[in-house]
């Protein structure tokens, strides 16, 4: 490609709307342009990279016998109340209607299409296991679009999903989508890891991984260890306190009423009665579905809801605000607790763990103390409800301690079992002809927001810094004087050379200075770069490498095969 003929403008200055350095970076380099919020045009050099990811991830999906299809983005909502998703998924689902009035969704997700379709093609246990997978433009009413490319309402992703006959075979589909998923990571350069996630919106009946490139201004955080390759996202992170307050046998007295009037919180209550936090015990009173339940954690603790929601697999959860627990006949928040709660009253392990604490009185201004576990309050549904806290022990390994980093989610895999199937019909005849639901799995790459991620790692102060594979182009040549016949013949010949060998190559022919053109070298980050300049009358040009800002002068016979031996 002649760089006089390619659509890209550069821009010098940083744009306002740039938060992140890839999306500065993307913005400048004229990869991108932003048409709406979290709405973007990808410019000749960002449709390249993007169609480089999609051929790796194209590649590895072949390897493992995945079939690729096209489903439509406009579905049915019918299909999504069938699935019970219509009205679970919430605000962020783009919904529609025809002429005709008939309801549709713009599908951020193609679970219930693809059960429906195979549901329809395939119902013999002879036509299965089958893997299915599309490149496919996704859409999500994001509340709040930001980051560029991270959160989008428009976005390019890789959907795939299997159909098995039992768990044993999702099993065996899940461990080679999770093998291909390392190798595309890996091949791109990315620092990336596997974390124990949770499954979300999606639903699913097994375990379920994400794969985070690790990047500070990552919207999760990860929890790993210290010692072994325990990895898990915060919403599904385990772990024990390393600070746990020690539980002596010593008898503890009956617990006793103390006035606290004015004090809600737990900072303020430890203040006053100079306590711990960790020696405090909170409760909590949510709304789950229709049940309304008490979640009792330290007060140095926050509670998970997503580990809430789970363990009473509710499909909703959000705690009830003040007005309303006086409807319910409870104290003020800030003074309940869980002593004589006619409510069911789940118990985070590390509270049951504890000798004594201090809790809410369940009246308005009144705590107590020396509230003992299980003997003043029952221990009946005991479990993980709290997020972990960095320093917390390993459960893995027993050895480690949880440390916390940010990643950015690439990909996420799940083990969705009967969820779909189930709802949806989705059954086959076994040997002895009994119907039986499809086992299915699950798995997501976010195509456009790899573009970002890979930014996020590979840029500095004067631009991006592309990994050879995904890379625009692999040689930028850059001709310093149009005027100059010798740089001309040579900058030409070279070009037509590397064309040859097949390298992709941009050629930059324009009239403009050397520092314009260094410039935008710099900003769009093309692996190679191949500057013909004055030393061509010596035989010679400048060979660089973008990564590391290596130069050297090199023979004009010798360049094309330099470059061969570092792109190929």
């Amino acid at each position: 490609m002649r760089q006089s003929t390619l659509l890209l403008n550069t821009l010098r200055e940083s744009p306002a709307e740039a938060e992140t350095a890839s999306h500065e970076w993307l913005l400048r380099g004229g990869f991108i342009r932003q048409l709406a919020a979290g709405i973007y045009t990808y410019l000749p050099l960002g449709r390249r990279v993007l169609r480089k990811i999609e051929g790796m991830i194209r590649e590895e999906m072949e390897l493992i016998g995945v079939q690729e299809i096209l489903m439509p983005a406009l579905q049915p909502a019918d299909l999504w109340k069938e699935s019970g998703r219509y009205d679970v998924y919430g605000p962020e689902l783009m919904r529609l209607s025809d002429r005709n009035e008939r309801e549709f969704v713009l599908g951020p997700t193609h679970e219930e299409v693809i059960t429906a379709l195979v549901r329809d093609e395939m119902n013999s246990y002879r036509k299965l296991p089958v893997t299915l997978y599309q490149i496919q433009t996704k859409f999500r009413d994001e509340r709040r679009p930001r980051f560029g490319l991270l959160r989008g309402r428009e976005f390019v992703m890789k959907d795939a999903y299997s159909f098995d006959t039992d768990w044993e075979g999702l099993d065996r589909s899940y461990r080679k989508m999770y093998g291909a998923y390392e190798r595309i990571f890996e091949r791109m350069e990315l620092n990336c890891r596997a974390v124990e996630a949770d499954a979300g919106a999606i639903g699913g009946e097994g375990e379920t991984h994400e794969f985070m490139a690790l990047a500070d201004i990552g919207e999760d955080t990860i929890a790993s260890c210290t010692c072994c390759d325990y990895a898990a996202n915060l919403e599904a992170a385990v772990g024990r306190d390393g600070a746990a307050p020690v539980v002596t046998s010593a008898e503890v007295p009956p617990r006793e009423k103390i006035l606290t009037p004015g004090i809600r919180t737990i900072d303020e209550l430890a203040a006053g009665l100079q306590v711990k936090a960790q020696q405090i015990i909170k409760t909590l009173v949510y709304k789950a579905d229709q049940q309304r339940v008490a979640v009792v954690v330290r007060g140095d603790h926050q509670v998970n809801e997503l580990k809430v929601m789970k363990y009473l697999n509710s499909v909703s959860l959000e705690i009830v605000d003040p007005g309303a627990l006086q409807e319910l006949g409870l104290a003020p928040a800030g003074s309940i607790g869980p002593c004589g709660l006619q409510i069911p009253v789940l118990v985070d392990q590390e509270v049951a763990s504890m000798g004594e604490g201090i809790a809410g009185g369940n009246e308005a201004g009144v705590h107590e103390i020396h509230v003992r576990p299980g003997r003043d309050f029952k221990l009946e549904q005991v479990g993980d409800f709290r997020s972990v806290t960095e320093g917390d022990r390993c459960l893995n390994c027993q050895q480690g301690r949880l440390q916390f980093s940010r990643g950015i989610e690439l990909g996420h895999i799940f083990k969705l079992g009967t969820k779909y199937s189930e709802k949806l019909q989705a059954h086959y005849l076994n040997s002895s002809g009994q119907k039986q639901p499809m086992i299915m799995g699950c798995y997501g790459i976010g195509i456009s927001r790899l573009l970002s991620a890979i930014a996020e790692q590979g840029h500095d102060d004067r631009g991006m810094i592309w990994p050879m594979p995904v890379a625009p182009f692999q040689v930028h040549l850059i001709l310093i004087s149009s005027k100059n016949e010798q740089q001309v013949q040579t900058a030409d010949k070279l070009y037509a050379e590397l064309v040859q060998h097949r390298i992709e190559v941009l050629y930059d022919d324009r009239n403009e200075s050397a520092g314009v053109k260094f410039k935008d070298s710099d900003l769009i980050g093309i692996p190679l770069r191949i500057t013909v300049g004055k030393n061509a009358e010596q035989g010679e040009v400048e060979l660089a490498v973008r990564k590391n800002g290596h130069r050297e002068f090199v023979s004009i016979d010798e360049v094309v095969n330099q470059v061969k031996a570092q792109v190929f």
